[in-house]
Parts: C-alpha cells; sequence; structure tokens
C-alpha cells in the first residue's frame, strides 16, 4: 500500500500466471491487478468514439460486484457495497454520454468464482458489447480490497484488470477508480471520475444571498460546506495539490482574496492591501497566484507568490483588465480586458510581455479558462444570451456549446473533454444550478447539489 488514500495492489498482472476457470479451484479472491497496461488502440482491442459523443454509445454491463463473504464493515456490509459501488461505476459511464449500460433487468447475479470467469454468451444476448466485473472484500486491517475487471465480450477476452485498497470512508473512491479505468481504456482519453469540484453554495432572496464555499465529489456525493455563509465568497479556484482554495471574500467588509487550507480549516489574507483583490487562480505548479487589483480607478492583472509577498504587475492599459488563467505550461495567461472599448480575451506571457487579443467573434467575452490539456480555451460568450463555448490560443475554432438563456464561468475537467459551468435561472431570484457539458455539445447534465450553485472549480485528479 501506498501513502495516498488509495493504496494500488502491488501484484503485477505479468507476474501471475493465467487463472484456471474452475469453480472449484477459483482463488479466496481474484487477484486484483494494478501495473498491467490496456493495449493500445491499434491492438485491435474496443474502442469508443469520443468525437461522436451521444450518437453510437457503447453498450456495456456492470452487474453487482460479489464478496467472499459478508462482513459489516464502518461503510456498510461488503455485500451491500458491492451493489454501491456497481452503481456508481454504472452512473459515472453513463454520465459520460459514451456508454449505454444494460438496464437492472438484464443484470443476473454473478457469483463470486465468476468475477474471473464470465458468461460472454449471456452478456452477449443481454446487449453488452464489453463488461465490468467485480468484487469487494473487506480486510483484516480494516481497509477494503475492490477488484475491478473489463471484458470484451464479443472477443471473449479481458481487456485490463485493476485492484485498490481503500479505508472505508474512501470507498466510493475506488467505484470512480474502476469507472476511470474502463473510461481510459475504452475511450483513449485520461480519467476524470475521481476527482472533486469546490463551488459557491447559494441561498436566499436575490437581494441577500447567502454564499458559502462547498466541496464535493464530481458526482455531487460527499459534499459539504466549508465556510459558514456569514461573509460572502465568489470564484473559488483549487490549488494543483488541492489542499488549499484561493477565493474572494467579503470577511470584515472588506473584499480580498483568502486561501483556505482544507486540512485545517483555517484561512489566511493573500494580499494585505487596501484595494480591491479579485479573480484569483494558481499557477501549475502552485508557486504563483494570478489576481486582478483595482488601484486608483484602473483594474490590472497581477501576480503573487503562493505564500504572499509583494504583488508584480502584468499589465498596464487603461479600463478592466480580470480573469487570469494560466496555460497548463505556466508559460501563457489568459485574460479578459476592455480595452478595446469592449470585454475581449487577450493572452500575454507569464511575464506580462506580448499581450494579444485573441477573440472577434463578435458580442462580449469573458471567463477565459485554459483547458488542461493546452489545446483549447474555454470562455463565456454574451451576445443576449450567455454562452459557454471553447477556441483555440490563437483564437480560432470557436465552437458554442451551449444553448441556454445565461450560462457562464466554465471549469475544464482533469481530462480536459468535460466543462461545468453554472446556469442562472430566468427572473428575478437569483437562483442558479451547476451542470457539465462535454466538447461536442451534446451531453449536457445537470449536478446534483442541496441549495444553488455558482462559479464551481474542477480539481485535478486525486492522487
Amino acid at each position: 500500500m501506498t501513502s495516498s488514500p488509495i493504496g494500488l495492489l502491488a501484484a503485477a498482472l505479468a507476474m501471475l500466471s493465467p487463472l484456471v476457470a474452475h469453480a472449484q479451484d477459483a482463488p479466496v479472491a481474484p487477484p486484483p491487478v494494478t501495473t498491467t497496461q490496456a493495449p493500445a488502440a491499434q491492438d485491435g482491442g474496443l474502442v469508443v468514439d469520443v468525437v461522436g459523443g451521444t450518437s453510437a454509445p457503447l453498450g456495456i454491463a456492470i452487474p453487482v460486484m460479489p464478496t467472499s463473504a459478508v462482513v459489516n464493515t464502518p461503510a456498510g456490509p461488503t455485500d451491500k457495497l458491492g451493489r454501491d459501488l456497481a452503481q456508481i461505476v454504472t452512473n459515472d459511464l453513463k454520465n459520460s454520454g459514451l456508454f449505454k449500460p444494460v438496464p437492472p433487468t438484464g443484470l443476473k447475479g454473478v457469483a463470486f468464482p465468476e468475477v474471473t470467469t464470465p458468461s460472454f454468451e449471456y452478456w452477449g444476448g443481454a446487449g453488452a458489447q464489453t463488461l465490468v466485473q467485480g468484487f469487494v472484500r473487506a480486510n483484516g486491517d480494516g481497509t477494503l480490497t475492490v477488484g475491478c475487471y473489463l471484458y470484451d465480450v464479443f472477443a471473449r477476452s479481458e481487456l485490463t484488470r485493476q485492484g485498490f485498497v481503500v479505508s472505508p470512508g474512501d470507498w466510493r473512491r475506488a467505484g470512480h477508480k474502476c469507472a476511470d479505468m474502463v473510461y481510459q481504456r475504452l475511450t483513449g482519453e485520461g480519467p476524470y471520475f475521481d476527482s472533486r469540484i469546490v463551488y459557491v453554495s447559494e441561498t436566499g432572496p436575490k437581494a441577500k444571498r447567502f454564499k458559502r464555499l462547498a466541496i464535493m465529489d464530481q458526482d455531487g456525493a460527499n459534499h459539504r460546506f466549508l465556510t459558514n455563509g456569514q461573509s460572502t465568497v465568489l470564484t473559488p479556484r483549487f490549488s494543483p495539490d488541492q489542499r488549499s482554495i484561493v477565493y474572494m471574500s467579503y470577511l470584515n467588509d472588506r473584499p480580498a482574496i483568502y486561501v483556505y487550507d482544507i486540512g485545517t480549516a483555517k484561512q489566511r489574507l493573500l494580499v494585505n492591501n487596501p484595494s480591491l483583490t479579485f479573480a484569483p487562480r494558481f499557477s501549475p505548479d502552485g508557486r504563483w497566484i494570478v489576481f486582478s487589483m483595482a488601484v486608483a480607478g484602473n483594474t490590472d492583472v497581477y501576480r503573487v507568490q503562493a505564500s504572499g509577498g509583494s504583488p508584480q504587475r502584468l499589465t498596464n492599459a487603461p479600463g478592466i483588465d480580470t480573469g487570469g488563467s494560466y496555460s497548463p505550461d505556466g508559460s501563457k495567461i489568459a485574460f479578459e480586458s476592455d480595452r478595446s472599448g469592449s470585454q475581449q480575451i487577450y493572452v500575454m506571457n507569464a511575464d506580462g510581455s506580448n499581450q494579444q487579443r485573441i477573440s472577434f467573434g463578435g458580442g462580449r467575452y469573458a471567463t477565459p479558462a485554459w483547458s488542461p490539456r493546452g489545446d483549447l480555451i474555454a470562455f463565456t460568450r454574451v451576445s443576449g444570451d450567455f454562452r459557454v463555448g471553447v477556441m483555440s490560443p490563437g483564437g480560432g475554432g470557436e465552437r458554442l456549446l451551449t444553448d441556454d438563456w445565461q450560462d457562464e464561468g466554465p471549469s475544464w475537467s482533469p481530462n480536459g473533454r468535460v466543462l461545468t459551468f453554472f446556469r442562472s435561472h430566468r427572473g428575478g431570484a437569483g437562483a442558479a444550478d451547476l451542470w457539465s457539458v462535454d466538447l461536442t455539445g451534446v451531453n449536457e447534465r445537470k449536478i446534483p447539489t442541496p441549495l444553488d450553485g455558482s462559479d464551481p472549480s474542477w480539481g485535478p485528479l486525486r492522487p
């Protein structure tokens, strides 16, 4: 086991002899594996068309994960965990828009020895092209072992397998990790299910909204509030190591930037300056925080060391420059400015040099967010309605992904394929919800939150 919340099992698949497909000599638990690499697409394995979005989702069966023995754990009995884990994998893959899970009526029970000896004929008849089977086992040290196996039903072959050792409190992460394994193997895309979102939770009338920091898993589970709502908070952003969150707060009726330590639940003032500071975001290496500061009627983009210190001014143009977002290699910053007479997106080097406008599509452009893959910049376009879109870092290839009344504030998933944003309701109530959309613009879904939500920030993949 490693020191991370999820420790990958040390046994390597390549070092294991093939399992004998006889129930009577099945092992006490099928050996979960972590180090085997999935075959590449050119090797003839199944591959999901990620360009086609939901046009042809892949049929997949995810039956309940059996247990070798029903044991009560702090997370619940292992047989119930097997049902819940299978449901997490099902939900993750279905929500991606690329998979069509076999409905519950087509899912037969899987005995523990069958985990490594699938009934391919049955699953093919149920409409599954691929099959995910797994198991749950309670360990003597209080941890849980979750094994996850992916099969090609038509080829009657195993594609990959992986195992996880988790504390009872992290059992849901094993389900997300299993879904990530399947997603990565079948799409060739990076994983993103085992990640979290920080956002602003809102309640109350429009003229007096209570806004609190909140954090949750990407599917809305494990939700908790980080602040009590006594002071308004805005624009939270994760640090790359996910240990802290930078945001703007109206603490003591003075708008300023704070850094919240998730482990200690303590916050500290980032810049001790009487001027208004807002719109903060970490650099990819976590060393810097880029933000905006209003001084003498002019707003510019600055950066400061994440530990604090004297800010360095990066822009110096009349008007308002704000909304900085680093490229994944840290060499450039996208920001918005009204120096041309209207709100537009610009890109500059990380030291402030070579500032160039990249948005020319008509209307106003705001909230630039650089993709973790580096190939796109997401934005909000204001032209009547508010819509979320993407363009290349040079400004070409603009595409709008949403088409509602007021969609804004995009933030990227760890793999750069999905965006979360918030959608305001029509009318004067001021209510808003969190949503996600993939790069096709086809697969759009609402993210469940207990109250209204805005300003989402999707964190990196968890370690």
